[in-house]
């Protein structure tokens, strides 16, 4: 299978940076009162509101943040009701994208994509021209500071995981989707740190971006991201980065 997209690791290593702005927080308790709503307040039950909060603790969220997104989602506080869309389309060099939101202004999320889209050369593009290009694939994303690659590797095999790739430091495992809470759980029992767990969109072949475009697609695939309604951006591109400076 081809490897986990690039971009996910570009988001990572700017992580730290989204958090200090307040994106990264908003993202995550959006994704968390939506999984509520959809699939109730018990996580156990819940997968994908596992798999939420999980990612909001990563990054150090504070439990009361937490607790409050989830009781908005079940309605036991009052909140906003975001609708969930995605939109697809193609940056410089012909690189594919997919950018899934959660709003409250459906008019205003995709006016404001679709000018991100135009602004660093790009295009948005009806449902399907991109989405078939990908596959739903769970991913769980582990350090190599908690677990080494053997080890990782045997523990695949048991949970009934199909896949791992090591990237870097970071080692990403790969399921079916409907096959992602069992996998989840066998390393929660295990007791092995999760860095990330979420149901991703993994690129089929990887697009070989020119030079000369790479620049003006970060940029793009940067922006996109730091849409306020913007929860996830997938690309088919593989492009080297440096860490970013605190």
């Amino acid at each position: 299978m081809s490897g986990h997209s690039k971009w996910a690791t570009i988001k990572r290593k700017k992580g730290a940076l989204d958090a200090k702005r307040g994106k990264l927080f908003n993202t995550l308790i959006k994704e968390i009162q939506v999984a509520a709503r959809t699939g109730g307040g018990d996580m156990e039950a819940n997968p994908r509101l596992r798999s939420a909060v999980t990612a909001a603790k990563s990054v150090n969220m504070p439990n009361d943040n937490i607790n409050k997104a989830i009781l908005r989602g079940t309605g036991d506080l009052p909140g906003v009701n975001y609708e969930e869309n995605s939109y697809e389309g193609f940056g410089p060099g012909g690189a594919a994208i997919l950018v899934e939101c959660l709003t409250d202004n459906k008019q205003r999320t995709v006016a404001e994509v679709r000018h991100m889209f135009s602004k660093f050369n790009g295009s948005l593009a009806e449902n399907g021209a991109v989405s078939w290009m990908f596959d739903e694939k769970g991913v769980l994303t582990f350090s190599s500071d908690v677990v080494d690659e053997e080890s990782l590797l045997d523990h695949v095999i048991e949970s009934g995981a199909e896949d791992m790739k090591a990237d870097g430091s970071m080692f990403d495992v790969f399921c079916a989707p409907k096959d992602f809470p069992e996998v989840q759980a066998y390393f929660e029992e295990k007791d092995i740190a999760v860095e990330n767990a979420e149901i991703a969109k993994i690129p089929q072949n990887i697009h070989e971006v020119e030079d000369k475009d790479q620049n003006t697609l970060l940029k793009l695939l940067d922006a996109l991201d730091d849409l306020d309604d913007v929860q996830k951006v997938w690309a088919n591109v593989e492009i080297d980065v440096d860490e970013p400076e605190e």
